[in-house]
């Protein structure tokens, strides 16, 4: 008895789906899929084919954007019935001589980074440092701008000093702590009216000594407020520590995003290849005071004026495929609370502890999924060649 046509099952040519591979790549590499090594193998089964996809980049997004864009490219390009299953795997080279190491009883170290100064980067440093800490969190933060620490006015710890404590028989620095979070600041080795004036190198040491030669103690937590750009310091830093991931901060502003995208595209590379955990809006919008009583009136405010443009940083992160961690408005009292040293999201009861619980939960839950997902962060080793410097893993 014949077969009818309808009931024939379609075969796959493996051919067929490696050429449609080649036409597209994995996020920071130049050759495509087939030819990089990232597709291990492809076996069919009639309508079904299943890919061994191999990533040498320890990034849920680019994971994530490189499964989806096999499925559609095999959908489309090959067969709109195939079955598709993608088996997915990390393979981080073996990379010896690795000069970074972790801090004992530090579990996290999260570096908050923005391509352009004045967007609000250590604002939002501290408060998502009193956030967690209010949640629960043992907390620190490393302020690493060197060339314009702000954490001693934020947490109203100008006058402070480090003290010295000894640890196992060395000499340490005790962190100054405010609002049950751990600060060390190069803020509070220098006068307010003194400009730090130096080259790399000292920067670097300045650094090395505040993160190696202190007594932080057990951490959940360690946020480092990186200076804006993409520069030495950022080096010294994924050179000295495995950082978990970064948060970058932006404003919806054409130029903010510009810079904001080539932060990311730093540590997406593959001679960094630290996890972007997401992007923060700040100066998102501006509402007016509202006048009502009603709670409601104060917790969803209706009127936005959007003064730096309209949801730039949700876009950028939408195109670059990283998560995007939330919003924080223009509000006078975070501005008010960072020059008196009481960081807005202590507020209890406001929008702004609201609005900064949410972005924290959204960067723990990042944490999270990073941490069971992706290899442990390996700190960058440098080297010096031929009179320029080259960054390896």
């Amino acid at each position: 008895m014949p077969i009818e046509n309808s009931k024939l099952k379609m075969k796959l040519d493996r051919k067929d789906i490696l050429k449609a591979l080649e036409t597209i790549t994995i996020a920071g590499e130049g050759k495509n899929m087939v030819e990089s090594g990232a597709i291990a193998n492809v076996i069919t089964f009639g309508d079904e084919v299943v890919v061994d996809l191999v990533l040498h980049t320890p990034a849920m997004h680019i994971k994530k954007r490189a499964e989806d864009d096999i499925k559609k490219t095999i959908l489309e390009l090959v067969s709109p019935d195939a079955k598709i299953k993608i088996n997915s795997k990390v393979e981080v080279p073996d990379k010896p001589e690795i000069k970074g190491k972790s801090i004992p009883g530090i579990k996290n170290i999260i570096g908050v980074a923005s391509g352009k100064g004045g967007v609000g980067k250590s604002t939002v440093t501290a408060n998502l440092a009193v956030s967690l800490a209010k949640m629960g969190f043992s907390v620190g933060i490393l302020d690493a701008d060197i060339y314009g620490p702000s954490m001693p006015i934020m947490f109203d710890v100008e006058n402070e000093k480090p003290i010295s404590v000894m640890v196992d028989g060395k000499s340490k620095m005790k962190p100054v702590e405010s609002y049950e979070v751990k600060i060390l600041s190069i803020g509070f080795f220098t006068a307010p009216s003194q400009a730090v004036i130096w080259r790399g190198p000292m920067a670097s040491k300045a650094l090395n000594q505040m993160i190696f030669d202190a007594d932080w103690g057990v951490l959940d937590f360690m946020l480092v407020d990186l200076p804006p750009g993409t520069g030495d310091i950022h080096l010294s830093i994924v050179q000295s520590l495995p950082i978990t991931g970064v948060v970058i901060v932006s404003t919806p502003q054409a130029v903010a995003l510009a810079d904001a995208k080539k932060g990311v595209s730093m540590f997406m590379s593959e001679a960094i290849n630290v996890p972007v955990l997401g992007i923060i809006e700040n100066m998102a919008y501006f509402t007016p005071e509202d006048s009502s009583e009603s709670e409601q009136a104060k917790q969803l405010p209706e009127n936005k004026y959007y003064i730096f443009g309209k949801e730039g940083a949700r876009n950028l992160a939408e195109d670059l495929s990283v998560p995007f961690l939330g919003e924080v408005p223009i509000v006078q009292s975070i501005r008010e609370a960072g020059d008196y040293g009481r960081p807005a999201a202590m507020q209890t009861g406001s929008i702004i502890e609201t609005v900064f619980e949410e972005i924290t939960r959204n960067v723990v839950r990042e944490v999270v999924s990073r941490n069971e997902n992706l290899p442990a962060t390996e700190a960058v080793k440098i080297t010096t060649m031929a009179g320029c410097s080259a960054v390896k893993k």
